[in-house]
C-alpha cells in the first residue's frame, strides 16, 4: 500500500520531549524565546511543557510559565502533556487550549512512567479528559512503547489498537504512535497502523518516532507509505523519556523536513530558519545536537514547500 500525503504536519517537541531529559536546565525566558523563533520557521504545532511531578521532571517545571506567555496572540497550538486528573486541572487553570493525554501500551512502562498499570492509567485520562472537555480544551492523545517497551519486550498491536480505542472514546482526535525507545523496524510500523486503522479506519494516527538505533527516518517513511500525515520530531534530534532505559532522540526535526522536502511533500517550514534556530538550541543547552544535518552546518537546504 502506498498512499503517501501531499501534506505533513509536523508537531515540534523539543521544548518537552527534547528538554526533559536534558541534565541543563534551560530558563523559562530562554524556552519562550525558542518556542517564537520555531513558530518564525513556520511551525505551527508545538509541545512546550507537560503538567507532571516536578520532582521527577524539574525540566518541566515551569509549563505553566511557559504557556501562560506564549498563549496571547498566538495561533499555533501549543500541546501540554497531561498523565492525571491533576494534569488536567492544572492546564485548564493554565488556560491550556491543547493538550495530549499519554499512556503507554506495555504494563512495564506504564508503571515506571505514570506509576500505574495500563488499565489504571487509561482510568486516570478517563477523568482527566472530562475536565478537559469541560473546559472546552481540544485534545489529541499519545500511546507509547507503541512498538517496543524496554521492560515487556515487543508490544502486540492489537494491544496498542485496544488502548487507541480507549483514547478515542475518550475524545482524542489524533493519535499518535510511539517509538518510545527507538527501537521499532518499518515492518512494525506498518503491521501497527495497520491494526489500529483496522479496527479505527477513520482515525488520524500520528507517529512519534526516536532515532537510538538510526531507524527513524525508515520508519518514518513506512508511515508516509501508509498516508501517515502527522509526525512529531525534536529539532537537532535531542530529547528521551527518562523513565525508559536505552531511550535516545528523536528523530530531528531538521532531519524530516529535509526528507520530505526532497521528496515533495509539503510542510509549511522553511529550512534556513530552522538551521538557525538548531544553532541557538545547542548554545541554550551547551552541546553539540544529534541530527544528521547538524553535522554538516554547510549542507545546501532544498527551498520550503
Amino acid at each position: 500500500m502506498t498512499d503517501f500525503p501531499d501534506r505533513v504536519t509536523i508537531t515540534e517537541v523539543v521544548l518537552r520531549d527534547g528538554l526533559q531529559l536534558e541534565p541543563v536546565i534551560v530558563p523559562t525566558a530562554e524556552k519562550i524565546r525558542l518556542a517564537h523563533r520555531l513558530i518564525d520557521a513556520g511551525l505551527t504545532s508545538l509541545e512546550v511543557g507537560a503538567f507532571v511531578n516536578p520532582t521527577r521532571v524539574p525540566q518541566m517545571a515551569d509549563t505553566e510559565e511557559v504557556l501562560t506567555a506564549l498563549l496571547p496572540g498566538s495561533a499555533a497550538m501549543l500541546h501540554t502533556l497531561v498523565f492525571n486528573r491533576t494534569g488536567a486541572e492544572r492546564a485548564v487553570a493554565a488556560g491550556a487550549r491543547d493538550v495530549r493525554f499519554v499512556v503507554s501500551a506495555s504494563e512495564g512502562h506504564s508503571k515506571a512512567n505514570a506509576g500505574a498499570g495500563v488499565e489504571q492509567a487509561l482510568d486516570r485520562i478517563d477523568e482527566a479528559a472530562e475536565i478537559l472537555a469541560g473546559a472546552g480544551v481540544r485534545t489529541q492523545a499519545t500511546i507509547a512503547t507503541a512498538f517496543v517497551c524496554p521492560f515487556d519486550g515487543p508490544t502486540a498491536p492489537q494491544q496498542v489498537a485496544r488502548v487507541a480505542t480507549r483514547l478515542k472514546a475518550a475524545g482524542a482526535a489524533v493519535i499518535h504512535l510511539a517509538d518510545t525507545i527507538g527501537n521499532a523496524n518499518p515492518s512494525q510500523v506498518r503491521e501497527t497502523v495497520a491494526s489500529v486503522r483496522e479496527r479505527h479506519p477513520d482515525l488520524e494516527l500520528g507517529l512519534h518516532l526516536h532515532d537510538t538505533y538510526g531507524m527513524g527516518l525508515a520508519n518514518a517513511w513506512a508511515a508516509l507509505s501508509m498516508g501517515v500525515a502527522h509526525f512529531d520530531a525534536s529539532l537537532g534530534g535531542i530529547g528521551g523519556c527518562p523513565f525508559a532505559p536505552g531511550a535516545a532522540g528523536n528523530i530531528g526535526t531538521d532531519d524530516l523536513v529535509h526528507l520530505l522536502h526532497r521528496e515533495g511533500i509539503s510542510t509549511g517550514l522553511d529550512p534556513e530558519t530552522l538551521a538557525a534556530v538548531r544553532d541557538e538550541l545547542a548554545i541554550a543547552v551547551g552541546h553539540p545536537l544529534s541530527s544528521s544535518l547538524s553535522q554538516v552546518p554547510a549542507a545546501p537546504a532544498p527551498p520550503a514547500r
